[in-house]
C-alpha cells in the first residue's frame, strides 16, 4: 500500500502550493521508541486536522488556512476557519483529500535554535511554534526534511481509518495512488532554494552568500 507522511492540513496545502519547502519533525507519542525516523525517500502527503490551530501560522499565510479546509471532505459543509482557534482545533473529517506527494531532497538533524530561525522563509509556521518543535524532547535533534513536492493531476479522496489517528508520522493508505504529477517549483528555482537550505543547515551560510 502507498506510504504517506501525516502532517497538518495547513502544512500539506502550503507544501502543495510551494509556500513551504520543508518540514520539521521530532518525536511522536506513537512512534517506535517515541522518536522520528525518516523511513522513506518518497511518499504521499496526508492532511490531518488533529490539534491544528491557526495561531501557529504566520499572519501573512492566514489565507492558506481557509484553503487548508479543502483538504477535508465535510458532509455538512466546511467549518469556518475561525473554528481552528478552538483548543484542539476541529474534528478530523471522515474523509480527506490527498493532492500531493514528495520526495526527500535533503535531510539534516539540528540542535541550534538559530538554524530554526534562519529557515523561517521556508515554512509557514510562526517562529515561536517552530522553536517549540525543536524544544520538544531536547535530548533528541530536530529533523529538517527538504521536500520536492509534486501535485497529482486530481486529488484523491481517502477514508480516515481508526489506525490513522494519533501522533504518528507514517501511514499506509488503503487506496491505489500513483507517483505522478507536476513539481510545484521549476527545477532551477528549486535548486536555488535547496542550496540556501543546505547552507543554513550545514553552517555554510557565509560561504554561500
Amino acid at each position: 500500500m502507498p506510504i504517506a507522511l501525516k502532517e497538518w492540513a495547513i502544512t500539506v496545502r502550503a507544501l502543495a502550493e510551494g509556500e513551504q519547502l520543508l518540514t520539521l519533525r521530532k518525536d511522536g507519542i506513537r512512534e517506535d521508541q517515541r522518536h522520528f525516523e525518516l523511513e522513506h525517500d518518497r511518499f504521499f502527503l496526508y492532511p490531518t486536522f488533529d490539534h491544528q490551530r491557526n495561531d501557529v501560522v504566520r499572519e501573512a499565510h492566514a489565507p492558506e488556512l481557509r484553503r487548508a479546509l479543502e483538504e477535508g471532505v465535510w458532509p455538512d459543509g466546511e467549518p469556518p476557519a475561525r473554528a481552528l482557534t478552538r483548543d484542539g482545533g476541529i474534528p478530523q473529517p471522515e474523509r480527506v483529500r490527498v493532492r500531493a506527494w514528495a520526495e526527500v531532497a535533503g535531510h539534516y538533524t539540528i540542535t541550534d535554535p538559530r538554524i530554526v530561525s534562519e529557515l523561517s522563509p521556508f515554512y509557514v509556521w510562526t517562529p515561536d511554534y517552530a522553536q517549540k518543535r525543536l524544544a520538544w524532547q531536547p535530548r533528541h535533534p530536530l529533523h529538517v526534511i527538504l521536500l520536492r513536492t509534486y501535485r497529482i493531476p486530481r486529488p484523491v479522496t481517502v477514508r480516515v481509518r481508526g489506525d490513522y489517528q494519533g501522533c504518528r508520522s507514517w501511514l499506509e493508505i488503503a487506496r491505489d495512488l500513483s507517483f505522478e504529477g507536476t513539481p510545484v517549483l521549476a527545477d532551477d528555482e528549486f535548486e536555488h532554494v535547496r542550496e540556501q537550505i543546505e547552507a543554513i543547515c550545514t553552517g555554510r551560510v557565509a560561504e554561500y552568500v
